[in-house]
């Protein structure tokens, strides 16, 4: 199964995310198919970026986002408009 993840890159803890595109049988921050957008949660406010058109291509196809990404979407999508 395909899923739209966090993949962790940041140092020891100062955390900053990629949201990627992988199988959900490779680790966390392993293999990965597409990279899509970013999340850093260390900056004031914290910032979010994806490209929806890939992420909405990747959902018609079968991928299903993770709980934190489907709620920073949410956030996201609610905050531009």
């Amino acid at each position: 199964m395909v899923k739209i993840r966090l993949k962790r890159i940041g140092t020891k803890k100062n955390p900053f995310y990629r949201v990627v595109v992988a199988d959900s049988r490779f680790p966390r921050d392993g293999r990965f198919i597409e990279e899509i957008g970013m999340y850093d949660p260390q900056s004031n406010p914290s910032r979010f970026e994806i490209d929806m058109d890939k992420a909405n291509a990747w959902i018609a196809k079968g991928a299903q986002c993770t709980e934190t990404v489907r709620a920073l979407i949410k956030k996201h999508t609610a905050t531009e408009e």
